[in-house]
């Protein structure tokens, strides 16, 4: 009796859960449990704190599943048996195909008119591409190779689905780190960009109100997508397949002919690649895979990537307001990072502070936009020098 007792035991997740076999620094750690609590804090920041929900909860509940005990859900396939169920979603990131998808609903739901009224936001979405740059030299500095450079330095971009699609094509062996720091800094904007937004502008700055752009006409948003497909694949052809994808979705939107088809891609379609990509990217973060020096290194190059680019974005807007005798509101340029729209949000959120009469968020729009077709850019220009 006694027998059978202890192999039920060990069949359960609970005879492994507090089994210290993951190492770090020298120390024998309990790392599922470490996980496992992680996802929690993830869960709550999601659900209590409403951080970006759509991102957190798919990426909490892969890290929960797959950090339990011999649950085995990101097993592959062994001879005959088949593997477990995430192990087959995650296909879709190793295989590069989430993130395109992702782009082209993006392009679905988004509105370049804000860019198209205000050109000189490109600079700024531009100028916030700064963090991508500085910390692939700061991994360099710090002996990480070409390759892997690349992909910690786009995190800076605040691009989920681009950061995924690099590291999968440069060093498939840092997609958890990347994929985890990339779509946490992403759901942490409201958090991490205030204080950087107020500690590099003035009080006056954040109550700059801009005057009322331009309407956009429909021929106008029907050609921009076309041309930039055009002039951006022709002169970086390794950035097709993001920049293609935005594009064709922003022409089915702006097309007006396919409304179903628009409202599909917006809602249906993108919400389903998020819940399977959130599920796979934190399946990732397994114990063995993301309680390691490199990964932590990761997560602390991939902050700094992602507060340079905000300040970088900022610093230009201060700038252009100075050039143009105050008409240009600093803070615009924190959107210039990709996370669509969370930060054009937050530049809203912080000029209503100083302003509560003061409406910047269309505004931000045009560097936000313009942000994720930089990161793209960004993302081709490094698959071209180190693919």
């Amino acid at each position: 009796m006694l027998e059978l007792v202890q192999a039920f035991w060990e069949s359960t997740g609970f005879s492994q859960l507090f089994s210290c076999d993951t190492v770090l620094f020298g120390v024998a750690l309990p790392g599922e449990l470490i996980m496992i609590c992680i996802s929690l804090v993830l869960f709550y920041l999601a659900i209590k704190k409403g951080f970006e929900p759509y991102l957190l909860i798919p990426i909490a509940a892969g890290m929960l599943l797959v950090n339990l005990p011999l649950a085995g859900l990101m097993d592959g396939p062994v001879g005959a048996q088949s593997g477990g169920l995430i192990y087959y979603l995650y296909q879709g990131v190793e295989l590069g195909i989430y993130p395109p998808l992702i782009f082209l609903c993006i392009g679905a739901g988004t509105d370049f008119g804000p860019l198209l009224a205000n050109p000189k936001s490109l600079l700024l979405g531009a100028a916030a591409q700064l963090g991508i740059y500085a910390t692939f030299l700061g991994a360099i500095a710090l002996g990480f190779t070409g390759p892997e450079a690349a992909s910690i330095g786009i995190i800076g971009g605040a691009d989920g689905p681009t950061a995924l699609y690099l590291t999968s094509k440069l060093a498939p062996d840092l997609l958890s780190a990347v994929a985890i720091a990339a779509y946490s800094y992403m759901a942490l904007v409201p958090v991490i960009q205030p204080p950087i937004i107020r500690a590099l502008t003035t009080e006056g700055e954040r109550r700059i109100r801009m005057t009322q752009p331009r309407k956009v006409n429909k021929t106008e948003r029907v050609v921009f997508p076309i041309v930039v497909t055009l002039f951006t694949v022709l002169l970086l052809p390794s950035a097709a397949t993001l920049i293609g994808m935005l594009m064709l979705g922003n022409l089915i939107r702006e097309s007006g002919r396919v409304p179903f088809l628009v409202e599909a891609l917006q809602n249906s379609l993108m919400y389903i690649i998020s819940v399977l990509l959130g599920i796979s990217v934190g399946a990732k973060a397994s114990a063995a895979m993301f309680l390691r020096p490199e990964t932590l290194g990761i997560l602390c190059l991939g902050i700094i990537a992602f507060s340079m680019g905000t300040a970088g974005g900022v610093l230009l807007g201060k700038l252009m307001s100075k050039l143009d005798g105050g008409k240009t509101n600093p803070m615009i340029g924190a959107a210039g990072v990709s996370a669509v729209p969370m930060a054009a949000r937050v530049v809203h959120v912080e000029g209503q502070k100083a302003d509560s009469k003061n409406y910047l968020l269309m505004h931000a729009m045009g560097p936000n936009v313009a942000g994720v077709i930089g990161s793209a850019v960004a993302a081709g220009m490094l698959l071209l020098f180190f693919s």
